[in-house]
């Protein structure tokens, strides 16, 4: 295979990334890092390198989509934002210091429960009609658009959701993922937000958490340009494309595809734990 050859397909796998990480807000790294070691042969830490820019090129090709529509909650994605980026420094410091062989067996297992949740039903009555002092206070809550017109939602358990973002900053730095299905499940399950705000907002704050750990990853030699462009290329207009379609899309289904890639990524990340190449 000559050098064109890996391109194209990188950019392929790429592009399909890029529009699974839009269209879920998981931000498509989750998809990169298995693709290039699993397919390509590619050395896990370049690899990681690689999915950190394509991270945060495809959380900022589809931000501004949703940011135009209306949908994003920018207030709320700058405010845990804060928590993503402590956490992802933190866990680039200490990531020398940990198995990620092991890591990655605890994250797979968390990841199948994640699933788990994502598809159970929420409370819609009385519990999102109460008002959060703190949310309130933060002046968090918002609305977004829907055939019907605008609907406004509260925002709950910030404290909690702000405890979970931080561990999804961590695993960022460690892993080298966005952590984008922690951060949907923390506003989607623990603060009652809609999950359009969810996927959506997580795109937003996505391209930060990254670049935090991007940074300690850049510093040690590990983000390979000539493998990085064609990743980035793909990412780009998968991100678009993935935006426009989770625009019109059904809540239900977008869960269901959701909780797949969440199966997928736990079980491939098991299978290469177990074959030793994390």
């Amino acid at each position: 295979m000559n050098i064109l050859e890996f391109s194209l397909l990188v950019w392929i796998g790429a592009f399909t990334a890029g529009f699974l990480g839009a269209l879920t807000g998981l931000g498509g790294g989750v998809v990169i890092v298995p693709l290039l070691t699993s397919i390509f042969g590619v050395d896990i830490r370049y690899a990681v390198g690689a999915s950190l820019v394509s991270v945060i090129a495809t959380s900022l090709g589809a931000a501004s989509t949703y940011i135009k529509k209306g949908y994003t909650n920018l207030r709320l994605g700058m405010f845990l934002e804060v928590a993503t980026t402590i956490g992802a420094l933190i866990g680039a410091l200490i990531a020398t210091l940990i198995s990620v062989k092991a890591l990655t067996i605890v994250l797979a297992v968390v990841l199948l429960y994640s699933a788990y949740l994502s598809q159970q039903p929420k409370l819609n009555n009385a519990e999102n009609e109460s008002t959060d002092a703190l949310g309130t206070y933060l002046q968090l809550n918002s609305n977004y658009p829907t055939p019907e017109g605008l609907m406004s939602y509260q925002v709950h358990s910030v404290p909690s959701g702000f405890s979970v973002m931080l561990v999804a900053g961590v695993l960022s730095g460690l892993l080298g993922i966005g952590s984008g299905a922690f951060k949907v499940l923390a506003m989607d399950q623990i603060m009652g937000i809609p999950f359009k705000v969810s996927t959506t907002t997580s795109n937003f704050m996505i391209s930060v958490t990254a670049a935090a750990s991007a940074g300690v990853y850049l510093a040690r030699g590990y983000i390979d340009p000539g493998l990085s462009m064609p990743v980035m290329l793909g990412v780009l207009p998968g991100a678009f494309l993935g935006a426009r379609v989770l625009i019109g899309a059904n809540t239900q289904t977008l869960r269901i595809i959701f909780s797949v890639v969440l199966v997928v990524m736990a079980f491939k990340m098991v299978y290469n734990s177990l074959l030793g190449e994390l």
